[in-house]
């Protein structure tokens, strides 16, 4: 996984752990499960919407959106990164 993936899953670990009232990190995991997981369900939306006819750097734009959403569900739920790699790797093999 790359370093910047790796930095981003520490930093909403530590805005979990040592909430700080301006981060908008913090306003998720205050406003709950639901309010995650529908962010998660926006930004995918988002995703595809780029990748049906806007340009290059909106869908890179709206990735980079996904997956800070993604990996503050992951720590919502307590799954690492890692995990998900495994999984990946896994699956790979197969």
């Amino acid at each position: 996984m790359s370093d910047i993936l790796n930095e981003l899953y520490a930093t909403i670990v530590d805005r979990q752990q040592h909430p700080k009232p301006e981060s908008y990190t913090n306003s998720l995991f205050s406003a709950g499960g639901d309010e995650i997981v529908k962010k998660v369900g926006e930004e995918a939306i988002e995703v595809v919407i780029a990748a049906k006819g806007q340009p290059d750097q909106r869908v890179v734009e709206e990735a980079a959106d996904l997956l800070y959403h993604l990996w503050v569900l992951l720590a919502w739920r307590g799954v690492t990164p890692e995990q998900v790699m495994a999984e990946l790797e896994r699956r790979h093999r197969k």
